[in-house]
């Protein structure tokens, strides 16, 4: 009897992400407004700059850009957290990067899930970032024993996303239909409910004691909360947000402005209101979910990261309450330090990149040399920036601001605590710089070898 076939990891995310978007999409109809802004940007650019159009060719990126998406969810325990690292490997994607948004005034600390290797890049790029609500940064002992009442009693996965998560597991993957039926399932994790699991009385004291609490606490799960489309310029998708409708965070999160994009850069429209139907049938609402739109540049090396938090931290301190243009302005003032230049960027060692043969590099014979810079020179070959495919905390903890209307709270600053996020998750997180670091290396050792045949 001949075995069913195994679909592979990057075909089940590929289904998933589809799915959670036409249900994100039902949920919060401006999504669909969003991903039509993007789409028209997108295209524009692409027009206007061949260049640009050519190089997302070269490097696969320009047929994943219509399917690019991540999404954000909060959990409230370990357990959660644990069964999460398993249902999303189902998807082939793994925790990449710690970030503590405690010190941007946040109770969370987070990884983000998602592909690692090339090829599962490049056929769809699905991350979702994944916090873990810090119950011990809460100062009521009365509030905290009560989130921990509450959380112990609910499960955020049916007892069928278990079992196929398990079945993944046991047989190294899941058949066609097993895909269809588990994507199904884990879906339900995702889905908003309008029924808390609290009355509104606990809602009240969780909520103002951080709004960020009362959206992971007390709900049935972690409902997606944004699912993020990826622009090519986010400048002019801030300009055109009112214009479709949509009311644009004040600023865009990340570095400024550039010609050539660093890092990330995010902005959203602001959360929306949803009535609830809290338990004892009290009537209110709750604000969590919003359009987030992100700008990805080169990743940049640990040289280049310190660089960048140096000018973002004297930047904030220089913008606090700036209109976005004025933000940006005062931006690109403090990141003119910053080279905004592919070729210097990569002669400073401030960036990675990936080297590629160029056609003359392809029809050359025995070059021997091993030097990248000469054969660079000579045009055998070519250096391309490599996409920041992660996050950033402060970002991130803007964004979460901006949306839940929360002001930075000091009482959470400064309580970054990888091993206990590890613990919690269990395993631990892989370093995003070092995925950056091996991919470049490999690019180099790929054009000498072919270069030495």
């Amino acid at each position: 009897m001949t075995q069913p076939s195994l679909l592979s990891t990057n075909e089940v995310r590929d289904r998933f992400s589809k799915a959670m978007s036409a249900m994100y999409q039902a949920e919060v109809p401006q999504y669909g407004t969003l991903l039509e802004l993007v789409e028209r940007v997108n295209q524009e650019t692409l027009s206007q700059q061949p260049e640009l159009h050519r190089r997302l060719e070269a490097q696969g990126e320009l047929a994943r850009l219509s399917v690019e998406r991540h999404g954000a969810i909060r959990v409230g325990t370990a357990a959660e957290l644990s069964m999460l690292r398993r249902l999303f490997a189902v998807m082939g994607m793994y925790p990449v990067g710690y970030y503590d948004l405690s010190e941007a005034g946040v109770p969370v600390h987070s990884t983000a899930f998602r592909p690692i290797d090339d090829d599962a890049l490049a056929m769809n790029p699905f991350r979702v970032f994944t916090s873990l609500l810090r119950l011990e940064l809460i100062e009521s002992e009365a509030l905290r024993q009560r989130s921990e009442e509450i959380l112990a009693k609910r499960d955020i996965f049916t007892p069928g996303a278990r079992e196929l998560i398990e079945r993944h597991e046991t047989q190294g993957g899941l058949t066609s239909e097993e895909a269809d039926q588990f994507v199904k399932e884990a879906l339900e994790t995702f889905r908003w409910h309008q029924d808390a699991t609290v009355d509104l009385e606990t809602y009240q004291a969780l909520h103002d004691e951080h709004r960020l609490i009362a959206d992971v606490v007390c709900f049935r799960g972690p409902h997606i909360n944004h699912l993020t489309p990826r622009t090519l310029n986010i400048d002019e998708a801030q300009r055109r947000m009112p214009e479709m409708g949509m009311n644009p965070k004040a600023v865009i999160e990340g570095p400024p402005r550039r010609e050539c994009p660093i890092l990330l850069r995010q902005t959203s429209f602001k959360a929306l209101e949803e009535s609830i139907r809290f338990a004892g049938d009290a009537q209110g609402t709750h604000t969590a979910r919003f359009g987030e739109i992100e700008q990805r540049g080169v990743a940049l090396t640990p040289k280049g990261r310190a660089l960048y938090d140096q000018l973002l931290t004297e930047g904030r301190k220089q913008t606090a309450g700036l209109d976005n243009d004025a933000h940006q302005t005062v931006m690109q003032n403090v990141f003119a330090q910053f080279p905004d230049n592919d070729e210097a960027m990569r002669r400073e060692g401030l960036a990675y990149f990936q080297y590629h043969l160029t056609e003359k590099g392809q029809a050359a014979k025995d070059v021997g040399s091993a030097d990248i810079e000469a054969l660079i020179a000579q045009g055998l070959v070519e250096a391309q920036p490599i996409t920041y495919e992660d996050f950033l905390p402060v970002s991130a903890a803007g964004i979460f601001q901006s949306n839940l209307g929360g002001a930075e709270s000091e009482a959470y600053a400064g309580n970054a605590n990888r091993d206990a996020f590890e613990e919690a998750l269990g395993a631990q997180v892989t370093d995003e710089l070092s995925l950056y670091a091996e991919r470049e290396n490999a690019s180099k050792a790929k054009v000498l070898a072919s270069l030495k045949k």
